[in-house]
């Protein structure tokens, strides 16, 4: 199998636009290596090179400050990169692929994070993500609820059947089993019941169902997931869950 991954995470950061990562999601992810990306949308008039001359050393200068508070947390492996761009979306994904990040974390304010919602899909490579989880959970207390949507009664037994496998495979990783717990609901509409769910917890986790992360903005029920769960999103990008799917930059 070779030696094990070194789980990356992307976090964006709007410099300017007031945006911060809470310190309980600073805390959570100095388990794992970390990509600061410090960006910067403009408007189709204001040239990137333009931007970049007036507000680059501000913006660095604010970078760099947040990566120190990563250092401060603990975070070993934490580096950083800043870009000005007319469209945010296509940077984000841009640099998750260049930096061969795993995930990426959509930010939202969380003054405390002791519960963790994974939105479990049936075709997930449960075997990867849970090997994800255990590292970005390794250092933490956080309790975990595997989540998944049945489409009707029928299914939900062979649905447990998932969720007992995504448990046995998160516990290989070291996570206590006292720390993870399981719920299955049958609902006509999988992104309610996410959301309904997300309510109860602090950090949502989610993967891709293609690999690129400007379809998942894009896609309805992504999409709704990502701009409406009133707590940060954690998305396990799709190319490291679905078997032959190929990273895109479009």
């Amino acid at each position: 199998m070779g030696a094990p991954r070194d789980y990356r995470v992307l976090v964006p950061v709007d410099i300017f636009g007031g945006e911060s990562v809470p310190q309980t999601v600073v805390e959570v992810l100095a388990s794992v290596p970390v990509v600061l990306l410090g960006y910067r949308e403009l408007p189709d008039q204001v040239g990137t090179d333009q931007a970049r001359d007036q507000y680059g050393s501000r913006a660095r200068v604010e970078l760099d400050e947040l990566h120190t508070v990563f250092e401060d947390a603990g975070c070993l492996d934490v580096s950083s990169r800043l870009a000005f761009t007319h469209d945010r979306l296509e940077t984000i994904e841009r640099a998750a692929v260049e930096s061969d990040c795993d995930a990426i974390l959509l930010l939202n304010p969380v003054p405390v994070l002791e519960r963790v919602l994974v939105a479990v899909r049936g075709d997930v490579n449960l075997e990867y993500i849970a090997r994800f989880l255990g590292a970005v959970l390794a250092d933490t207390a956080l309790a975990v609820t595997l989540f998944h949507v049945a489409p009707d009664e029928d299914e939900r037994s062979r649905r447990t059947e998932l969720l007992d496998a995504a448990v046995d495979e998160l516990v290989a990783t070291g996570v206590a089993r006292d720390r993870i717990d399981t719920s299955i609901v049958v609902d006509g509409s999988p992104t309610r019941a996410i959301l309904e769910a997300a309510a109860d917890h602090d950090m949502l986790v989610v993967g891709e169902s293609r690999p690129s992360i400007r379809r998942y903005i894009f896609r309805d029920r992504a999409k709704t997931l990502a701009r409406e769960a009133v707590d940060p999103v954690l998305v396990v990008r799709g190319e490291y869950l679905e078997d032959g799917g190929d990273a895109t930059d479009s």
